[in-house]
């Protein structure tokens, strides 16, 4: 690629919940290398809350831009992110946040960015630029396979999706659809595809979801760039507690653990707490268990979990309670497997440290995300019973099938996407960087 004197200005506003802010943010990092300068946009609350991830060769080039929510009833500024909010004040965020699109077009007035990258319920944002002659491009985080899955349930409900490895349940289909119900957020989701200049970008590559990005492509006549996994650097992740992690890891003999977390935004019902306890009992496999509680449940650890549970499990298992250093721990050599919801940038990481998966999804994307995994053949499914619920012999089955009877298929084949990943290095970015700068003209 020739060398461009000019820095181009990016302004990047990503919807307020950690999944979407995160990956916003490593995008940024690798933009910054490429000679752009990123005007970062988000809610006091949520810009706090990266600060200290931005370390000091990025504070020059990475400046955040605070966007001013309107005060709304229940609303207080520390709800201007989705974490910790209460879920019956989802819609209200999401109203305080079209409601902000007038402070918005002062921000556009003022900064003049080359570019805008928005995320995927906010058309107000493309169309402002677009009245100013800044171009403006979708990015979207969350998995292509997903998206492509309810484009198509939407445009074709009575036919089959065009690839049969990729379904829901009828008891997951009733959640999909409600959620697909809400005309409003269904109708700014298309918008937004629609108003993205030429291109949209994709947090994937092409070997994991390729036939789904030319699926959407033939469909907007648009070009879908994938923009590669966006993977942290375990380097830049936070200390705390990780030292005691290591040090219980590096006890352990390779590949003989399984690392069990459900993300940041889901949180374990007292039922699926049992049968996931249980099930890593059973299995007799050494784990990392990282558990969350939502801010309104008080309760106690130990509590929590069958009784005698951490007495009985000894040196077997680590519980850690709220969060643990999920890249450093996933790239450990003595981790083999991965309990994961499959929310996509779990997915992402086990794909680039090359941990195959054992899926069990919970909501949104992530059944969708689970059958993908399957579908490749980088990771085994818990199956839920007759009645939707996980039940701890299943856990168990899966969980030694990949650790102990070592499914070498699932296993050979998430080491293969691993070093594709590693043997490509940057395409993907520098690709995007490509078809980014031709649309800004340079």
């Amino acid at each position: 690629m020739e060398a461009r004197r000019r820095t181009i200005s990016v302004l990047m506003l990503p919807w307020l919940a950690h999944g979407h802010i995160s990956p916003y943010l490593e995008l940024a990092k690798k933009l910054t290398k490429r000679n752009f300068h990123i005007y970062f946009c988000s809610t006091p609350i949520i810009l706090n809350s990266i600060k200290p991830k931005i370390s000091q060769k990025y504070s020059l080039s990475i400046e955040l831009v605070e966007l001013h929510l309107p005060s709304l009833e229940g609303l207080p500024p520390q709800y201007h992110s989705t974490k910790g909010l209460p879920p019956h004040l989802m819609t209200t965020l999401k109203e305080a946040l079209d409601m902000s699109s007038p402070n918005f077009t002062k921000i556009l007035e003022n900064l003049k960015p080359d570019l805008l990258l928005y995320d995927f319920i906010m058309p107000w944002a493309p169309e402002t630029a677009q009245r100013m002659n800044i171009p403006a491009v979708n990015f979207l985080e969350t998995s292509t396979v997903m998206i492509a899955f309810s484009v198509h349930r939407v445009r074709n409900p009575s036919e089959e999706f065009p690839f049969p490895g990729i379904f829901l349940h009828d008891y997951e289909k009733l959640l999909f659809d409600k959620a697909l119900e809400d005309g409003q957020v269904k109708d700014k989701f298309f918008k937004c595809l629609e108003k993205s200049c030429n291109i949209v970008l994709f947090k994937t590559f092409h070997e994991l979801e390729g036939k789904y990005l030319d699926y959407l492509s033939e469909i907007f006549k648009k070009k879908m760039v994938p923009v590669g996994p966006l993977v942290q650097d375990p380097i830049e992740e936070m200390e705390d507690g990780s030292k005691e992690i290591s040090k219980w890891l590096d006890r352990k003999e390779q590949s003989s653990t399984v690392f069990v977390s459900f993300g940041s935004e889901y949180f374990l019902t007292k039922e699926e707490r049992e049968e996931v306890a249980y099930g890593l009992e059973i299995s007799k496999v050494n784990f990392i268990w990282v558990i969350r509680f939502h801010e309104e449940e008080k309760t106690n650890l130990e509590e929590s979990l069958p009784l005698k549970f951490i007495d009985r499990i000894g040196e077997k298992g680590l519980v850690v309670e709220g969060w643990a250093p999920q890249a450093r721990i996933l790239r450990h050599c003595s981790v083999g497997g991965f309990v994961s919801h499959c929310g996509w940038s779990s997915v992402m990481e086990s794909m680039k440290f090359g941990v195959p998966i054992i899926g069990m999804p919970m909501q949104l994307d992530q059944p969708l995300n689970a059958r993908l995994v399957e579908d490749v053949g980088v990771g085994v499914e818990v199956k839920r019973n007759k009645s939707g619920r996980f039940e701890r012999e299943e856990i168990a089955k899966v969980i030694r099938e990949v650790m102990v009877e070592k499914n070498r298929d699932v296993k050979r084949k998430a080491k293969e996407m691993s070093e594709n990943l590693i043997n490509r290095g940057e395409t993907e970015i520098d690709e995007m960087v490509n078809e980014l700068v031709n649309l800004c003209g340079f």
